[in-house]
């Protein structure tokens, strides 16, 4: 291993040099706090930053082994470190150094998810932050001496600001490190308890725009206050006793007027899959970890998938057993993206009328009389629902405003007003009683079967021709994944562009473990377990600080909107 005079003696070699030899200081560094890694160095000033570590051993850190005794602790420790080290390089990085991204010195920035990322580590032996830096140049000669002030001066203070115990707020990340285990103990007890969901009272549930994902704090804002009869009490390890809204499984309607906040709470609830900041308002609004947000999606891709549940007898024969098409309706998608969840485990759907399809939701009577069951091949969703609970065990909580005949396959009923939300469970029961439905049910007596399907490998081929291995992420919301773009607008539980990129990691991972026998969520469980117990680092050859923690779900909605993907039924 080099020391920081060598490092220093080689800027001052090659300063004014081909942007290039800035490869010779690719090579590990003993500082007198820290060991500095060059894992890679960018080719040109407006490349991609190269990527650096900094390891501090542990003892010099000074973290207490109680900031990381488990799981939540550890991640959320790591998340705070990311938070700190990002702030740190906003106050001592000058940034603009030259040509291209010089001066950038730069980690993965969280938002208001704690999210387990690969920015941060801590063992028994050191604490590690990953991050990039864009080594300065004028034109494309390299700027060496710019480069040596990145490394002394800034860097230095950066690293002092934000990985040793002793320059931090102890409280803030206690703090910070308390919010997280408590809401990861609430998702654990959410099963024993028959819920799905918690909101605890006091949430504040509004965001301040549908770009800024903080808490609203202007205007009118409504802290959540659970109605008595749906009231639970949880004792929490860190916070103490918690009382809140416990959505119970089954089916739940949410209803009321335009604007009173139906959709704010199914928003926070498909949310609620993830931790959140201490501050953020919806620190203990938990939902159950494979819930999934179901909407139509016109356009998109499927590829056998047994949609016969909701789609059958359609016109010149077509199988919906194993459904394929190239450019999906509304109806038709809604009903793919139901059992793609299905097959991949999904526990609990959120449905927002407003982004579903009319005709895939509801038929009433009239349409029944005007257009038989014979030459109708869609069964609506309002016929599907209990079956789905009964026979399967899923739960669905549904935002309805517009049909009143819900009422009749709910367990319960919370309605909105000003964002207070109310049960009225015995209320719209006993309107359904006064004002029976005349439609008639079409979903049979069964669900119906939640098909496999085994996906092949050479279907998921990221490279380009004879080109190498191409995959990058387009923002929170595409992925370039060799010749093709997997659109994962509509998948609307992804929340960090870094969960994006190690998606598209994971399924080129993935592909090399499809055998032709495994099915889809066979294949993509084993990368989930192998993630779990081995760390992002096993999507990337080389150490990289820029992934953020996926679910199957998002995962497997990749995989099945991937144009190529290819797949056969299992028998």
């Amino acid at each position: 291993m080099y020391d920081a005079d060598d490092l220093s003696r080689l800027l001052r070699q090659i300063d004014g040099r081909g942007y290039r030899t800035y490869g010779d200081i690719q090579k590990a560094y003993r500082f007198d706090s820290y060991t500095l890694f060059v894992d890679h160095v960018q080719s040109d000033p407006f490349a991609p930053p190269s990527k650096v570590r900094v390891r501090v051993p542990l003892e010099r850190a000074s973290f207490p082994d109680d900031l990381y005794a488990n799981k939540s602790r550890d991640t959320a420790l790591r998340d705070f470190l990311t938070r700190e080290f990002s702030k740190a390089s906003a106050r001592f990085c000058k940034r603009d150094r030259g040509t291209g991204n010089g001066g950038v010195i730069s980690i993965d920035r969280p938002g208001q998810e704690v999210l387990e990322r690969s920015s941060a580590h801590i063992t028994k032996q050191f604490v590690e932050a990953r991050f990039v830096m864009g080594l300065p140049a004028f034109g494309r000669s390299v700027a060496g001496r710019h480069a040596e002030a990145m490394f002394f001066e800034e860097l230095p203070r950066i690293v002092h600001g934000s990985l040793f115990a002793g320059s931090l707020n102890m409280s803030a990340l206690r703090r910070h490190i308390a919010t997280v285990e408590d809401a990861d103990f609430v998702r654990r007890q959410l099963d024993g308890m028959g819920l799905v969901a918690f909101v605890a009272d006091g949430s504040v549930l509004p965001r301040a725009s549908g770009v800024d994902r903080r808490p609203l704090t202007e205007g009118h804002v409504v802290p959540f206050e659970s109605p008595e009869s749906l009231r639970v009490q949880m004792d929490l390890p860190n916070r103490g006793t918690a009382t809140g809204l416990g959505i119970p499984t089954g089916v739940t309607l949410i209803v009321g007027g335009g604007y009173h906040g139906k959709s704010t709470l199914l928003r926070a609830l498909e949310l609620g899959v993830y931790n959140h900041v201490p501050g953020d308002g919806r620190e203990l609004v938990i939902a159950n970890p494979q819930t999934v947000k179901i909407r139509s999606e016109d356009g998109r891709r499927i590829e056998k998938v047994d949609i016969s549940p909701f789609i059958s007898g359609l016109p010149f024969g077509q199988d919906t057993t194993a459904f394929s098409t190239d450019d999906a309706s509304g109806s038709t998608s809604q009903a793919a993206n139901i059992i793609e969840s299905l097959e991949l485990g999904a526990q609990v759907l959120l449905i927002d009328e407003d982004t579903s399809a009319t005709n895939f939701m509801i038929r009433d009577h009239r349409m029944q009389e005007l257009v038989s069951k014979e030459k109708e091949p869609i069964t609506p969703f309002i016929d599907k629902v209990r079956q789905l609970y009964r026979d399967k065990g899923v739960s669905t909580i549904l935002v309805i405003g517009g049909s009143g005949d819900y009422f009749d396959v709910a367990d319960r009923v919370v309605c909105m007003v000003e964002y207070h939300p109310q049960d009225v469970t015995e209320r719209s029961q006993a309107i359904a009683e006064t004002y029976a439905a005349e439609r008639r049910s079409e979903g049979g007596r069964e669900f119906g079967t939640v098909g496999h399907r085994i996906p092949l490998g050479h279907s998921l081929d990221p490279s380009k021709g004879r080109r190498e291995v191409k995959i990058s992420p387009k923002g929170l919301h595409s992925i370039a994944f060799g010749t093709q773009t997997i659109d994962l607008a509509a998948v609307e539980q992804l929340v960090d562009a870094s969960q994006t990129r190690a998606i598209g990691d994971a399924l080129h991972y993935a592909s090399k473990r499809m055998d032709g026998e495994g099915t889809l969520r066979q294949i993509l469980e084993g990368v989930l377990n192998e993630v779990a117990q081995r760390g992002l680092d096993i999507l990337s050859p080389t150490p990289r600080g820029d992934y953020a923690e996926f679910r199957i779900i998002e995962l497997g909605a990749a995989a099945n909107r991937l144009r190529t993907l290819s797949a056969r039924r299992r028998v």
